[in-house]
């Protein structure tokens, strides 16, 4: 499998299955997407900002659910194996995206996995395992939170230091020394960790003013 980044902003993502699986998928979507939990029971879960449709829905009424909300992701997180293999076969045939919950290792074409991510800000770190150990996935995700810690704050400085030295005019090959020597400063990783945007730009500027300098 090969990881990609999809934009969810304004579709729907439906999840099937209301229970502390359904919950963290749902969780995980509606930061972004509208989504909509299908399920004749929901834990005490933090579902995010989802919609839930209370119903229990068989195999044979998946087809007009997937036809009725026109969904970009489908998620079978049900204990229902008959219900998810249908909740996947719909989609496919639908040429939707789906996520089957209860499987790991070898996947159907057309079917993704959601990967351990750590977020901060614009940086988005994702681990997967291909489904195949969402336990190995989950403690490098606990590694990476650390290493990741104050990344939002440097991407966004280093961001607009990029476009200042474009509309500067500076030669395309120094502007890339200087941004590839800034993201990498250590000082400005420290900064970052103390999250003091503006002790950030003073070491982003620094580190920048060196290179363009020609100092150490």
């Amino acid at each position: 499998m090969i990881p990609l980044v999809h934009d969810f902003d304004g579709e729907t993502v439906l999840v099937f299955g209301g229970g502390a699986v359904g919950a963290r998928k749902a969780r995980r979507f509606a930061h972004e997407a509208r989504v909509a939990v299908v399920s004749p029971t929901f834990v005490d879960a933090d579902f995010g900002d989802s919609e839930f449709v209370r119903a229990a829905p068989a195999p044979e009424d998946v087809p007009a659910w997937l036809d009725a909300a026109d969904p970009a992701l489908v998620v079978a997180a049900t204990d229902d194996d008959r219900l998810n293999a249908a909740i996947a076969s719909a989609a496919r045939e639908r040429r939707v995206l789906v996520n089957r919950a209860d499987r790991s290792g070898d996947r159907d074409r057309g079917s993704v996995v959601v990967p351990a991510t750590v977020d901060d800000g614009p940086v988005t770190v994702a681990v997967t395992t291909d489904g195949t150990s969402p336990a190995v996935s989950r403690h490098l995700r606990e590694e990476l939170e650390s290493v990741a810690d104050g990344a939002g704050l440097v991407a966004t400085v280093v961001g607009d230091l990029r476009t200042e030295l474009k509309e500067r005019g500076v030669d395309p090959e120094q502007r890339r020394a200087a941004i590839r020597a800034t993201a990498s400063d250590p000082t400005v990783w420290a900064a970052a960790r103390d999250g003091s945007e503006e002790r950030v730009r003073e070491a982003a500027d620094r580190a920048l003013d060196a290179v363009l300098s020609g100092g150490p």
